[in-house]
């Protein structure tokens, strides 16, 4: 897997409770915030390290081995430096173009 791209935002939550949101999104029905667009679904925790890492299945069915790594590092205000790549696997079509165009 290789990123294609990556976001960073602080949080002014810890990152235990950013943990938290991320690993049980519908914890507290009367704050959603995991609103997914008609193109997404719903993601899975496939990893996690309390209260430092989330990994996440996909969101987009068009790319599904696509995750979503949630990086929680605590910042220097007790908040959190969330930080967002996207991995995805490149499909064996993108692999052959990768090394062709990288041979002399």
């Amino acid at each position: 897997m290789h990123a294609i791209g990556s976001r960073r935002r602080s949080q002014p939550a810890p990152p235990h409770a950013v943990f938290a949101a991320l690993t049980n999104p519908d914890r507290d029905p009367t704050r959603p915030w995991l609103i997914l667009l008609t193109d997404e679904q719903r993601p899975e925790v496939l990893e996690s390290t309390h209260p430092n890492l989330v990994i996440w299945t996909t969101l987009w069915p068009k790319h599904p081995t696509a995750q979503l790594h949630f990086d929680l590092p605590l910042d220097n205000h007790g908040g959190t430096h969330l930080r967002w790549p996207l991995y995805v696997t490149p499909t064996p079509q993108q692999s052959a173009t990768s090394a062709t165009a990288s041979t002399p």
